[in-house]
């Protein structure tokens, strides 16, 4: 058991103090984290906001102007080949050579990723299974659907079996099908290779991410589990109430005598029944809402059509994070 453990626990990815700058413009600014194996990390942030500059660092693909990166121990700077052996990366806009058939263009990234003979034949064998393109794998790439290409980036991405797998958006301009291919594979993926994607995609993060990042204009302004992230949301833990039968009044009345509530506002007064909004008077509170609610409800004998309490929405954290009109601060 303590050797599982230990797999799980171990980092991938380290990143201290990540900078880069363009002349004047600084594109990420003093980012700091880990990923460590089994963990899917999900990178958000608006258009502009450093995320395809870091991930760019972390593969090595440009250098930071300050900090340091590791991946699975080794500097990517100071040791980059070694570093880069241990990362698949599905970039924006994957390059691939639109002359070569499925098979040939696996079967060169599976050579430049230095698998040989029998070894290379099974890598491109399993990525063709694993992406479903064994219906195209005699076409060139120039006749492929913008889906199809797409997958054959993946694949190259994933030939050599990689410890880490940096992609950026890596379900974009996929069909809905296509998607759920894709979020199911990051997912199984996942729970041997430590896993970082961009997305502006914030059901995906809810579907896939062990955590998740937001990053806004260079610097990190938030993390953790897309649960915890929704627990910041205005709405978190309100709790929606309705009852059949009762005075809209006297049901508020009575809630709003309970310790763990901070008001109740009516949401709808019909004929049969009446709605109301319950928050709580503290986030340490949700908990024990629903339980107060609840308890007296039975008290008064009351017919409870609805009751639930809201988790929170990550759009509306994503929102209130990053938009300045939301966060009341101006442009910074």
């Amino acid at each position: 058991m303590f050797q599982e453990l230990e797999f799980w626990q171990e980092t991938m990815i380290t990143v201290e103090n990540l900078t880069r700058s363009f002349g004047p413009k600084v594109a990420v600014n003093n980012v700091s984290f880990t990923v460590g194996r089994g963990e899917v990390l999900g990178f958000l942030g608006p258009n502009g906001a450093g995320k395809s500059t870091t991930m760019r660092m972390i593969t090595g693909f440009i250098p930071p102007s300050s900090g340091r990166i590791t991946v699975g121990g080794h500097d990517v700077v100071d040791r980059p080949i070694e570093a880069k052996r241990l990362i698949g990366y599905l970039p924006e806009n994957a390059p691939s050579y639109a002359d070569m058939t499925v098979w040939q263009f696996l079967n060169f990234a599976a050579e430049l990723r230095g698998l040989h003979a029998a070894a290379r034949k099974a890598a491109v064998g399993r990525v063709i299974d694993t992406c479903f393109l064994g219906g195209v794998v005699h076409q060139s790439v120039d006749t492929l659907s913008k889906g199809y290409r797409h997958r054959l980036c993946f694949a190259q991405s994933i030939v050599h079996d990689p410890e880490v797998l940096i992609m950026d958006e890596p379900t974009d301009g996929l069909d809905p099908n296509q998607k759920h291919e894709v979020r199911n594979l990051i997912r199984r993926m996942g729970e041997k290779k430590a896993i970082i994607f961009s997305t502006h995609i914030l059901e995906e993060v809810e579907a896939v991410c062990t955590r998740a990042i937001i990053i806004d204009r260079g610097s990190i302004v938030a993390s953790g589990t897309p649960d915890q992230l929704k627990s910041r949301s205005e709405g978190a833990g309100v709790l929606t109430l309705r009852v059949a039968g009762q005075s809209p009044d006297g049901v508020r009345q009575k809630v709003e005598e309970l310790s763990a509530v901070k008001r109740a506002a009516v949401l709808t007064t019909q004929a049969a029944s009446i709605g109301l909004r319950v928050y709580p008077k503290s986030r340490e509170q949700n908990g024990e809402l629903r339980s107060a609610v609840a308890d007296l409800a039975a008290r008064e004998h009351w017919r409870v059509e609805e009751l639930h309490v809201e988790e929170g929405r990550l759009d509306e954290v994503f929102r209130s994070i990053t938009m300045p009109d939301i966060k009341g601060g101006g442009a910074r």
